[in-house]
């Protein structure tokens, strides 16, 4: 049960004064991803992103273009709309003793504005300030205001991220009477690390946030925002290591093998694994050999040999008579795996399937079968292996794929599968910075795969205007000639496979004229037979070039392909571009990628396309990607279930975090039922960061 004491912030904002329903739809708008009805506490955590100050009032002459400002201004001529046009609009001429400044304004109604600007009396203006035909102008002022009124006006006001249709003023408003709702909360942090830090109690951090003096006070190193950022932090890091703590209590199967199928394999094998890899391995097997379920992650850069790894404790799991099942989040990726390990399975004596939506009829039914009966030991499958009609029958291992692709209830549902819980292996190929791994994976054991196994080739990254693109095509044309094989990955133009697969199309028809016969296309709306078709063409060298989209960003292994070419480069993420580019450099031969950006270049997609030509090292990637977009860009929160943060910001706030882990640690460590008077306190920071799972799960022991 959630603390009485904070009810009236998880009130619907209908409860303030002045906001009723249409308000209401607005502030869910803007504040609720899900547009439920908007809350007070949705409302405290919409910080402020910029101010108006109005202490400092520069002369017309200094006013900077584009930035709001305010001015004392004596009111010239005015020139209303003429009658029979009123799109033409309203201006009034102003002055100071340094320059002129117009006013203007659309559909406006002249007595009004004859009203409050009289002609040779002093007035204060605020607005942003432009520049038309060469002279300064204010397109409806937000203030007008004479000496009276501009003296009882706030001199500093904060600005707030708005959306269409809602008055500045009104949410203003509505954000002031939230916070005025804010009880006074009991502290629940150290005191001693409060007074270290010289940070203020909550409410004083709260209110100061909301009521910004200057610009420093926006910064996300402000005192009163690394106390609200480490709040968040704090309930983020108890709820995962509560769930850890669960996670360890739950009790699962031994799985202890005798690595009698883990030396057929690796007998097999035409390489020797890096030290990397032994030592996640020696960590995934020590896990499994427990008698608690494991969720351990295996983070791995592209290439680094996750699915060898994967393989080797599928087969710890077989050889102590259990099932072990991969899941992939693509048909395509899945069938990759298959390829991958089915050879190396064969010559162990392993029997595997692969399950997807495809297989229908008889073929199906025979898979169920063999899965249900224990004749299938490895299952290879994508979102299929959930449904209901399929019954293992001893899952021991699941390894999940791309982890951050599935919602954490489809992994239960998959846990579920097994008698008595089962083992899971989240494996991504996204290399995650350590902050990421922190706050969204917490629950989890890590392993990470640092080397890239021997023979992999280096691949040159270079970078050229689109304005070049025939040159492109003539320089594809002499290395066609030499045997390689090239993708051509199109723009993302936004998330959608329609879209996307139009602008596809068209570089594949273009491609197509120029090298007739030789060119495959593969987009998201295609069906999974034909993209079998288009892949199994490209691998076995019909085709020369394939045209896609970001379908071929994770898991397609064809080492033959030498050249990436990605257009529109300025339009994807830093981890898109590293795993597009890992794509290539798979094979002997020496590989290039090539990331074509339309001209002018902002500053972000320099920044990010400068950092492609001097570094391959995926982790650092990751780092540099967290700067530029953030966390929710950079792994997909809105569409993964992930938790998005209010205040925290992780590339400012990463020193925060890690202290937050370690007082989470120490807490629990003291006090693993939050009995004790700070336990108490710190219960209702998690009710207030809305982490009840972790409450409930203390409750449920």
């Amino acid at each position: 049960m959630r603390p009485e004491i904070l009810n009236p912030l998880f009130a619907t904002v209908q409860k303030l004064p002045g906001v009723g329903s249409k308000i209401d739809g607005l502030l869910a708008k803007l504040l609720r991803s899900d547009q439920k009805t908007a809350r007070v506490v949705d409302l405290i955590w919409h910080l402020p992103s910029g101010l108006i100050d109005r202490r400092s009032r520069p002369a017309i002459v200094d006013a900077p273009e584009g930035q709001t400002v305010t001015l004392e201004v004596t009111v010239g001529r005015h020139k209303p709309s003429p009658r029979h046009n009123k799109r033409v609009p309203y201006r009034v001429s102003c002055h100071d003793d340094s320059d002129e400044i117009t006013l203007v304004f659309f559909r406006a109604h002249a007595d009004y504005l004859q009203k409050v600007l009289p002609e040779g009396e002093k007035r204060f203006i605020s607005g942003k300030v432009e520049i038309y035909a060469g002279n300064r102008q204010m397109t409806h002022p937000d203030h007008i205001l004479d000496q009276e009124e501009f003296e009882r006006m706030p001199t500093v006001e904060p600005v707030y991220p708005m959306t269409a249709g809602l008055a500045s003023k009104t949410l203003r408003r509505a954000v002031d009477a939230a916070v005025e709702t804010v009880p006074a909360l009991p502290e629940w942090q150290d005191t001693a690390w409060l007074k270290q830090q010289k940070w203020p109690g909550f409410a004083d951090c709260l209110s100061r946030a909301h009521r910004p003096e200057n610009q420093t006070d926006l910064e996300p190193q402000s005192s009163f925002r690394q106390r609200l950022a480490y709040d968040e932090l704090l309930a983020n890091q108890l709820a995962l290591a509560l769930i850890r703590t669960s996670m360890r209590r739950t009790r699962g199967q031994a799985i202890i093998g005798d690595n009698t199928v883990q030396d057929k394999i690796r007998t097999n094998l035409a390489y020797t694994l890096t030290s990397s890899q032994e030592k996640s391995l020696v960590e995934i097997c020590t896990d499994m050999n427990e008698p608690m379920r494991m969720l351990r992650l295996l983070q791995g850069d592209v290439g680094a040999g996750k699915t060898i790894v994967a393989l080797l404790a599928m087969a710890h799991a077989v050889e102590a008579g259990f099932q072990a099942t991969i899941m992939a989040p693509t048909e395509i990726l899945a069938r990759q795996h298959l390829a991958t390990i089915a050879p190396l399975c064969d010559q162990a004596g392993l029997h595997t399937v692969l399950l997807t939506s495809r297989e229908k009829g008889r073929k199906r039914e025979k898979i169920l079968t063999g899965i249900a009966d224990g004749t299938t030991q490895i299952i290879v499958g994508t979102h299929a292996l959930f449904q209901e009609s399929v019954g293992f029958h001893n899952l021991g291992l699941a390894v999940i794929d791309e982890q951050h692709r599935f919602g954490v209830h489809q992994r239960l549902a998959l846990q579920a599968k097994g008698q008595n819980g089962v083992d899971v292996l989240v494996m991504t190929a996204t290399p995650i910075p350590r902050t990421l791994t922190l706050t969204h994976y917490g629950d989890m054991d890590v392993s990470r795969l640092t080397e890239k196994p021997a023979g992999r080739q280096p691949i040159d990254t270079a970078i050229m205007p689109l304005e070049k693109i025939d040159d492109v095509v003539s320089g594809l044309h002499r290395v066609l000639s030499t045997g390689a094989r090239a993708y051509w990955v199109c723009p993302l133009v936004e998330e959608s496979d329609e879209i996307d697969a139009a602008a596809a199309e068209d570089r594949f028809a273009s491609l197509d004229q120029i090298f007739p016969g030789r060119v495959g296309l593969v987009h998201g709306r295609m069906k999974g037979t034909e993209k079998d078709d288009v892949m199994s063409k490209f691998q076995s060298g019909d085709i020369d070039v394939l045209v896609a989209t970001t379908v071929i960003e994770v898991g397609v292994d064809i080492p033959e392909a030498s050249i990436m070419i990605v257009e529109h480069a300025e339009r994807f993420g830093l981890s898109q571009l590293h795993q597009l580019r890992g794509r290539v450099g798979r094979g002997t031969a020496r590989s290039s990628c090539l990331l074509l950006y339309q001209s002018p270049l902002g500053e972000t997609a320099q920044a990010r396309l400068k950092i492609m030509r001097e570094t391959e090292d995926g982790f650092i990637i990751a780092e540099e990607d967290l700067k530029l977009r953030g966390a929710g860009e950079l792994l997909g929160t809105r569409q993964s279930g992930l938790p998005q943060f209010k205040v925290a910001d992780l590339a400012a706030h990463s020193d925060l975090l890690a202290t937050a882990r370690d007082d989470a640690t120490l807490i629990l460590a003291k006090d693993p039922q939050l009995k004790s008077n700070r336990g108490m306190t710190l219960k209702t920071l998690l009710y207030l960061f809305e982490r009840d799972d972790a409450v409930r799960l203390l409750a449920a022991g």
